[in-house]
């Protein structure tokens, strides 16, 4: 019997390889050989971790499925009503041959007919078929081969349709409701009503919404007051840290709640494992409310429907997820990272994290879309690292997958969806150019952790910005030059700056704004519920600075006016200084506004905070820059009024 052209392919591979997939292969196509009229045989689950990982990832083996007449569905692959047994045998006797003479020089060959009296192997659901016979002895570890195209198309679809199935969790309504009594709404929404109407007292023209305003609040809250980032769970014995140990065996009790991996936080003074098992079901993280990036987008997604608001979730190739909200206001989606707490910085994660990004899809209830270009300003560079599956195929497919999902859809919803992806793609066709929030290294997990995933901004000499200049300079813009004034807050509980002259303009992160930093991070005390920036641990001193240059714009300073709060501890010591030109002036931390009328004429000053002094151990917190309760959002910490004039 001439071989088919998969099973050629298939036989390229290695004795030990070849045999541990043909058990595979065989035993999909004898359970429906044996029993042709059982559904559950006819149908092989993508995302099984038998199919995905033994069979997947082996030269020929998908091949071979698809030649014995097996359709790939969204979640499955399908053997129909329609294609013939015959073929199926064909192939499966090839294989089985194949197999035997393998075989032969070692143990006993085993019958090659499937026998019509003979039991089929136990199923684990209704849908997917246990391999009895690979599941025996120690299975070998194949090396891993070359990727082929057929591979990645079947990882790709596994990926596209595992997320587009996920996203409808977000829907039911009972989980929208479990999710909306863990959310202080009614709080949320009497604040983003708030500065909604500051927004339109300042700027009559003013075009934002009230969603825009909510999506804020619910970052903030969801930041600062319920969701906690896990790098290392304290030890459950001692409390004291633990390190990464090898996985352990999920629960049943995990499996239920989509945790496949289990880590192990082992604790080398108790000797004790502190389990973490990574949870992808979003009823579960409101209860446990916390995690790494997969968890926060997967709660945060949820909770943005739980508030009504139109929300998709976001998967990006380079490993890691984020939550887009559509602002009817805008007309346009935005990017929401809950990490971050940021809001409409696309570019972050190309420009800030300094990521090679490749596809960036977009999952909601009624639609797939290839976002990467949104994310990035380097178009060319991303076309050249998309190179797992083919442009058109990836463009059928997920097409495929939208007329799938849109068949229930009204005619004005789907006009509606299709109106929006227009204004999409015109958005995608030019690259935009980084704002000033989008220029910071990952926020979010420990130093090391970022370090290692090559995730904080980086330097020419390839160092962190932990411990270099940041570079950012205030200078006015043109309504800042119309007006006549600068005037700018920064805000410690919510960690963001205000620009009030600018249109209410508003930068996340007390580094975006920063000229220079040394030895400086941001410390949130959860137990206390207080922030404050002070020198990392272990420094003598640390210091920071902001610059602003008139200048540019042909202006110089009429009348400069300053607040900033500071508080010490013991012999801590916060040092508060004006530079302009030669000239230097000391002033005191102590929140109260203070005018300085010696900058009157300067086109440039520089306003720096240095930190040291404190006690043993702790030292390092005895001087505190900008400390605030998190409930605290409303006043300042830091507040600087500029009146300007021509040069």
């Amino acid at each position: 019997m001439s071989a088919s052209p998969a099973v050629t392919t298939l036989c390229e591979n290695s004795d030990e390889v070849f045999l541990d997939v043909a058990k595979l292969l065989l035993t999909y196509s004898d359970n429906i050989l044996r029993f042709p009229n059982e559904e559950k045989y006819r149908s092989i689950r993508i995302g099984n971790p038998t199919f995905s990982t033994k069979l997947l990832p082996i030269k020929g083996a998908v091949e071979c499925l698809f030649e014995m007449g097996f359709e790939e569905a969204e979640t499955h692959l399908l053997f129909p009503r329609s294609a013939s047994v015959e073929q199926m045998r064909l192939i499966r006797d090839s294989i089985a041959a194949e197999r035997d003479k393998r075989l032969a020089g070692g143990q006993p060959v085993q019958p090659a007919a499937p026998s019509a009296s003979a039991s089929p192997t136990t199923p684990t659901s209704a849908s997917t078929p246990v391999i009895s016979a690979a599941a025996s002895g120690q299975p070998s570890t194949p090396p891993p081969p070359q990727p082929s195209s057929v591979e990645n198309s079947m990882n790709f679809i596994a990926t596209l349709q595992s997320n587009f199935q996920h996203v409808l969790l977000y829907e039911n309504l009972e989980l929208q409701q479990k999710a909306r009594s863990c959310i202080p709404h009614l709080q949320l929404t009497s604040a983003a009503e708030s500065r909604l109407r500051g927004a339109r007292e300042e700027d009559p023209d003013c075009k934002l919404g009230l969603e825009d305003f909510l999506v804020l609040e619910l970052l903030r809250w969801f930041k600062q007051d319920f969701f906690s980032w896990v790098d290392h769970l304290p030890c459950s014995c001692c409390r004291g840290t633990t390190q990464n140990g090898s996985p352990l065996q999920p629960t049943d009790e995990d499996l239920h709640w989509g945790a496949q991996r289990v880590e192990n936080h082992y604790c080398q003074s108790c000797k004790l494992s502190t389990r973490f098992p990574r949870y992808n079901n979003p009823e579960k993280l409101l209860e446990t409310r916390r995690g790494r990036c997969g968890e926060w987008a997967n709660c945060f997604t949820l909770c943005c429907r739980a508030m009504g608001l139109e929300a998709r979730y976001i998967w990006d190739s380079t490993d890691h997820v984020w939550t887009e909200v559509y602002s009817a206001s805008q007309r346009r989606w935005l990017h929401c990272d809950s990490c971050e707490n940021g809001c409409d910085k696309p570019l972050l994660y190309e420009v800030g994290w300094g990521k090679k990004l490749a596809y960036i899809l977009a999952f909601s209830k009624d639609q797939v879309v290839d976002v990467t270009w949104r994310y990035s300003c380097k178009h060319p560079e991303v076309l050249s690292r998309r190179t797992k599956v083919q442009e058109a195929w990836l463009l059928h497919n997920i097409d495929r997958l939208n007329t799938s999902r849109q068949q229930s859809l009204s005619p004005e919803r789907k006009k509606e969806l299709t109106e929006r992806l227009l204004v999409e793609l015109v958005e995608f066709i030019s690259p935009k150019k980084p704002k000033p929030g989008e220029l910071g290294g990952r926020n979010s997990g420990s130093l090391a952790w970022r370090v290692a995933r090559g995730e904080t901004r980086k330097t020419d000499a390839g160092t962190s910005t932990e411990a270099q200049a940041a570079g950012f300079v205030f200078t006015p813009t043109e309504k800042e030059k119309s007006d006549r004034l600068l005037h700018v807050r920064y805000t410690s509980s919510r960690d963001e700056y205000c620009r009030l002259s600018n249109e209410s303009e508003r930068i996340q992160r007390w580094d975006q704004c920063v000229w220079s930093r040394e030895s400086v991070f941001r410390k949130v005390e959860e137990d206390w519920q207080m922030v404050y920036l002070a020198r990392t641990e272990g420094s003598s001193s640390g210091k920071l600075s902001w610059k602003f240059d008139f200048s540019p714009v042909g202006m110089k300073v009429s009348s400069v006016s300053i607040s900033a709060s500071s508080q010490t501890f013991h012999s801590g010591n916060v040092c508060w200084i004006l530079q302009a030109g030669e000239s230097t002036t000391s002033f005191l931390g102590d929140g109260t506004m203070q005018s300085f009328p010696s900058l009157s004429g300067c086109s440039e000053f520089i306003i720096e905070a240095g930190v040291s002094g404190g006690e043993e151990e702790t030292a390092w917190q005895h001087s505190q820059i900008f400390r605030q309760n998190l409930k605290e959002t409303e006043e300042p910490s830091f507040e600087i009024l500029v009146r300007l004039e021509d040069a």
